[in-house]
C-alpha cells in the first residue's frame, strides 16, 4: 500500500562521534501540536546525558517502537484505526542509520485490526509481532532480508469481555513479545484479563493456538510483562488494576512443548494511601534481575521493588516521582545505569541514575522537551 509517512532528512542533525558509549534514543509519540512523529537524541552513558531530540521521521502516532537484531532497521506502529477505507492500523519499516540517526522508510503495512499499540520483533529478526488494542487482534508479518515488511502471515482475532463495563466490553490485545527461547509468543489482552500462550514458528511468521491461556485477577486489566534475566518468571503489569502479577514460568514436553505459568505474587504498585485516579503502565527488571520498576499514571510516579531471585518475589521499596504526568513509558539504558521517563502529558523526558546497590532512581537535574512522549528504544552508535 502506499505510505503516508515522510522521513526527514538528518544531514545536518547529529554531529559524527564514536567514542563509547554513546547511543541513539528514538522516542515515539502520540502526534499532535507539539510533535509529527519519531525524535531521535544522542545519548552519552558516561554521563546519562542526552542531545536536544530532533524529528527522524513524520508518522502519525508511532507510539510504540522496535528495533531488530543487529540494530539496522527499526519498526513503529501507527496508533490509527483507519486507513483510508480500511478499519486498520499500520506498522512502518525504517533503516537505521547508526552514524547520523537518520531513519529511511522502507515500507508500510497494514496491522490487521485498529489500534496498534506494541510491536516487537523475535529474536532471530525473521518476524514482527504486533498487538492491536482497539481491534482485539493479534498479527504475526513476515521481515524480509532487506528489513522490509511482508503482508500478514498470521491473524488471531480474541473474543469475550471482562467484568469492567467502561473498559472490557471487548478484547483489548496490548502487548505481545516472544519466549527468550523463540518457541513461544506471549500475549496480553486487558479486555480479557488473560495472557495468551502461543506456539510460534518464526521461519513462516506462523502463530498456533494450543489453548495457552493465563488468568489474572477480573478487572485487573495485563497491559505489559518481562522476563526475569534466567527465564524462570514473568512480571505482568495490570493497568486497571494497579498491581504486579508474578508468575513461574517452565516448559515441559507430553507429546510436544508446552509452556506454563504458575501465581506467585500479585502485589500493588501505589502506596496504601493513595486514592486518586491511577493506571499502570510500564513494567521493566533491572538486567542485573535484582530490582523491578513499574510506572504508575495518576500517581505520577515509578514504583521500585527488589527482587528475590530464588523465588521470583517482590518487595516495595519506594516510590519516585517522574517529575511530570502521566509516566506512559520508561526505558533503562543497556549499561543499567540511567532510566529515562517519559512523561505523556507534560511533554517531558527526565532522566534518573540508578543506583547500583539498591536500584533507587536520582533524578539527574537533566529534562528534554518532547511532544507526548511514549516509547523510547537504544540504538548503538557504530
Amino acid at each position: 500500500m502506499k505510505s503516508f509517512c515522510l522521513v526527514a532528512g538528518l544531514s545536518l542533525l547529529l554531529p559524527l562521534s564514536g567514542f563509547a558509549g554513546e547511543s541513539l534514543v528514538y522516542f515515539g509519540t502520540y502526534t499532535g501540536a507539539k510533535s509529527k512523529g519519531i525524535y531521535v537524541s544522542r545519548f552519552d552513558s558516561a554521563t546519562g546525558t542526552l542531545t536536544a531530540p530532533e524529528l527522524a521521521a513524520e508518522i502519525q502516532n508511532p507510539t510504540f517502537l522496535a528495533v531488530a537484531p543487529g540494530e539496522h532497521f527499526l519498526y513503529a506502529v501507527s496508533e490509527v484505526n483507519k486507513i483510508g477505507d480500511k478499519n486498520t492500523g499500520a506498522v512502518d519499516a525504517y533503516a537505521v542509520d547508526a552514524k547520523t540517526g537518520k531513519l529511511t522508510l522502507l515500507n508500510q503495512q497494514d496491522s490487521g485490526g485498529p489500534g496498534p499499540c506494541h510491536l516487537s520483533v523475535d529474536v532471530t529478526g525473521k518476524c514482527l509481532l504486533v498487538a492491536n488494542y482497539a481491534g482485539g487482534s493479534i498479527a504475526a508479518l513476515p521481515i524480509h532480508a532487506d528489513g522490509s515488511l511482508g503482508e500478514a502471515a498470521t491473524f488471531i482475532q480474541h473474543t469475550g469481555s471482562g467484568p469492567n463495563k467502561n473498559r472490557q466490553t471487548g478484547p483489548h490485545a496490548h502487548f505481545i513479545t516472544t519466549s527468550p527461547d523463540n518457541r513461544f509468543v506471549l500475549n496480553c489482552d486487558l479486555g480479557l484479563d488473560r495472557v495468551f500462550v502461543y506456539d510460534f514458528d518464526a521461519a513462516s511468521a506462523k502463530l498456533t493456538d494450543t489453548g495457552g491461556i493465563f488468568k489474572v485477577a477480573p478487572g485487573s486489566g495485563p497491559r505489559h510483562l518481562f522476563f526475569s534475566p534466567d527465564h524462570q518468571f514473568v512480571y505482568v503489569i495490570n493497568e486497571m488494576g494497579g498491581t504486579i502479577t508474578v508468575f513461574s514460568y517452565y516448559t515441559y514436553i507430553m507429546g510436544m512443548l508446552i509452556a506454563e505459568m504458575d501465581e506467585v505474587q500479585t502485589i500493588s504498585t501505589l502506596p496504601k494511601d493513595f486514592s486518586g485516579q491511577n493506571t499502570s503502565a510500564e513494567i521493566a527488571l533491572h538486567p542485573s534481575g535484582k530490582f523491578l520498576y513499574a510506572s504508575n499514571r495518576g500517581h505520577d510516579s515509578i514504583a521500585l521493588f527488589s527482587v528475590d531471585q530464588k523465588t521470583g518475589k517482590l518487595t516495595f521499596v519506594e516510590h519516585q516521582s517522574t517529575m511530570g504526568r502521566t509516566p506512559r513509558h520508561f526505558a533503562i539504558d543497556p549499561t543499567g545505569h540511567w532510566l529515562i521517563a517519559e512523561n505523556q502529558a507534560s511533554d517531558t523526558v527526565v532522566m534518573f541514575a540508578i543506583d547500583q546497590d539498591t536500584g533507587k532512581l536520582k533524578p539527574t537535574g537533566q529534562t528534554i522537551s518532547v511532544g507526548a512522549p511514549v516509547c523510547a528504544v537504544f540504538v548503538g552508535v557504530r
